[in-house]
């Protein structure tokens, strides 16, 4: 099930130009209904069920069902985020609450390396001729396991 917009709860981000949800999506998703104020996702069949709308919400307007395999069927997810980490909430069908806290892993922006800091003997993973493998290698295919 896609993100959908609980319109009771969305103020709209106090009427900015652009929403908190708008700002990440990364489908393009979620716009804002200049007539009501309120966000909405216009195009629910492309949603990818990727939380970060649920996630950045102020108001806890946005919802998603919960995956199978961190909630069961019927029940809800709520994430409460704060600076340095996120509270999921999950209320199952017979009213049971369950908290887990996680904390938020950030990089500076700027600041993430491709190689994620592990250094090479050499250069290997900048080399252009990577590509090519297994031509550059002088091989007829990419060499594997045979059992």
């Amino acid at each position: 099930m896609p993100s959908y917009v609980i319109p009771d709860k969305c103020d709209g981000c106090k009427a900015l130009d652009k929403t908190a949800c708008q700002h990440i999506c990364p489908n393009d998703l979620m716009v804002l209904s200049k007539d009501a104020m309120k966000a909405y996702n216009r195009e629910p069949e492309m949603c990818w069920e990727c939380y970060n709308c649920v996630k950045i919400c102020p108001n806890q307007a946005i919802e998603v069902r919960g995956y199978a395999d961190f909630v069961p069927l019927g029940a809800t997810v709520t994430p409460m985020r704060s600076t340095d980490s996120i509270m999921w909430t999950i209320k199952f069908r017979n009213g049971t609450l369950k908290r887990f806290k996680f904390p938020i892993r950030t990089t500076d922006e700027g600041k993430a390396v491709p190689d994620g800091g592990w250094s090479t003997s050499n250069d290997d993973l900048k080399s252009p001729v990577l590509y090519t493998e297994p031509a550059s290698l002088g091989l007829p295919e990419v060499v594997t396991i045979k059992n």
